[in-house]
């Protein structure tokens, strides 16, 4: 039988935001006013997640219009690149190691709903991501996922499991392209 899903009953039990309401509410101005503008220097971005928890490395590179939704929840290494209008979508806890891209517009994602509730309750889990890794532009990296040191994620890959050290994510496209013969 179909679950009957009624969305009024969400309660989003379990999920901890890790601060003060107004503290969020703070954060979410600052990043909307601030951090995510092109006017804003890349060192200044840093400082700021850092005035609000997020531990960050040395030489990090964070451009215009990435958006970091907890960054009490972000631990980055040192010397990563984050492109512009990248998505951290971090309900839960996202780790980057040292020597990191993450390219243009990617999405870094730890929060999803459990199909199986009938609320639509959360299903989050962290993800991390080891040294030396690229997820290049546009790609997508879902809940739970590890992200293997020296791994890549192509451009607009879908990544729902770990990618093992060394390993590749490709898009579909990609993979029906280095299948087919050269003419």
């Amino acid at each position: 039988m179909p679950i009957v899903r009624r969305l009024a009953n969400f309660s989003g039990s379990g999920y901890n935001k890790g601060r003060p309401k107004f503290i969020q509410a703070l954060w979410v101005l600052t990043s909307a006013t601030v951090v995510e503008r092109i006017w804003c220097p890349p060192p200044l971005r840093v400082e700021i997640l850092r005035i609000f928890g997020a531990k960050i490395g040395q030489r990090v590179l964070i451009r215009q219009g990435v958006r970091i939704h907890w960054p009490w929840k972000l631990v980055i290494g040192d010397d990563v690149w984050i492109g512009v209008d990248a998505w951290l979508l971090n309900l839960e806890p996202i780790e980057i190691g040292s020597d990191v891209c993450i390219s243009q517009g990617a999405l870094i994602c730890t929060g999803s709903h459990d199909p199986k509730s009938p609320s639509f309750e959360f299903d989050n889990a962290p993800i991390r991501i080891h040294d030396r890794a690229w997820i290049a532009a546009r790609a997508t990296v879902l809940r739970g996922v590890t992200v293997g040191k020296d791994a890549v994620v192509g451009a607009t890959a879908l990544v729902v499991k770990d990618v093992p050290a060394g390993g590749r994510a490709l898009a579909p496209i990609a993979r029906i392209a280095e299948e087919s013969p050269r003419p």
